[in-house]
């Protein structure tokens, strides 16, 4: 087998959608080139912004950090990074650790937040409790909350998360397969709030697989924390994923054409469903919210913090 580019008789990979055979070094570029038409299509970088990643040290964030900082030696971007640490024992520390060493590598601004110092409590502990509401429910509430403060501290005008293709497709079905439409009109490259509090997020990675990001970072040789989150497979997410790569296997571009036929239906989503939330003050915390509570101080007040 040669490479479908350049003839080098190396082939690492075939991808899933064209089929193409590359080596090393033409399916990083592959990568990186797909990343910045992401980025140009979609309008997700403005010259002069300051953006946050958010670095958990894991593959998508350190390849969403790796690319977005070619737009920083360009002096297009300014970047900086926020880790979160969950409180998840034997897992976290070592995606905080190289979290930092990537942010040291490149001399960006960054900041380590965990949920004990800001909630009082950490995700092991909640998981704890007798009738949680299950780990993602809570980790991914009070991370945005988290990460959104940060972005405001630090001066940043987006948030740029590792979102993947396989990430945005288990998104869709599960909002789907839940009859959300609320959350189905959120989804997409970027999301902008009307409250100035929010600011805005984008997902330069959303249209590349994730077996495809586990291999860019082991041709770049990056250091990343390859260990799944020990909650994952418990969640309702987990078991989306389990079915979408059991179809892939059949249907190997069934992800792309879950993803480009929702792109195509989004903005009628939003005409028809998308709320208009009337932004007031969490009496609690004083972030931005539709009800008394926000929903980091609501679950706080169910778990007695």
């Amino acid at each position: 087998m040669q490479c479908s580019k350049c003839g080098n008789p190396k082939v690492i990979i075939k991808k899933e959608q064209s089929g193409q055979l590359l080596c090393k070094d033409c399916f990083i570029e592959s990568i990186e080139k797909k990343v910045i038409k992401t980025v140009r299509k979609e309008k997700l970088l403005d010259k002069g912004d300051k953006v946050l990643v958010a670095l958990s040290g894991g593959k998508d964030s350190v390849t969403t950090l790796e690319i977005l900082n070619s737009f920083r030696e360009m002096n297009i971007i300014d970047l900086c990074a926020v880790t979160v640490d969950e409180g998840i024992d034997n897992y976290r520390q070592e995606g905080v650790d190289i979290a930092i060493r990537h942010a040291q590598r490149l001399g960006i601004e960054h900041k380590v937040v965990s949920l004990k110092e800001e909630y009082g409590i950490t995700l092991d502990e909640i998981m704890q409790r007798e009738n949680h509401k299950g780990s993602c429910t809570y980790c991914g509430v009070f991370r945005r909350t988290i990460i959104n403060k940060a972005a405001r501290d630090m001066g940043a005008t987006k948030i740029a998360t590792g979102h993947n293709l396989d990430d945005e497709v288990q998104g869709i079905m599960m909002n789907y397969l839940e009859g959300n439409t609320d959350n189905l009109t959120k989804l997409g490259p970027k999301s902008e709030s009307k409250a100035e509090e929010f600011t805005v997020k984008i997902k330069p990675l959303r249209e590349i697989p994730e077996r495809e990001i586990g291999l860019y970072v082991v041709a770049k040789e990056l250091e990343v924390h390859f260990d799944s989150c020990p909650y994952a497979m418990q969640s309702f997410r987990g078991e989306v994923s389990e079915v979408l790569n059991q179809l892939s296997e059949k249907h190997p571009t069934i992800k792309y054409s879950t993803l480009r036929g929702y792109d195509k239906i989004k903005s009628a989503l939003k005409d028809e469903f998308k709320k208009d939330y009337a932004h007031g003050r969490c009496k609690r915390c004083g972030e931005p919210s539709s009800n008394e509570l926000c929903k980091a101080c609501s679950f706080l007040e169910e778990l007695g913090v």
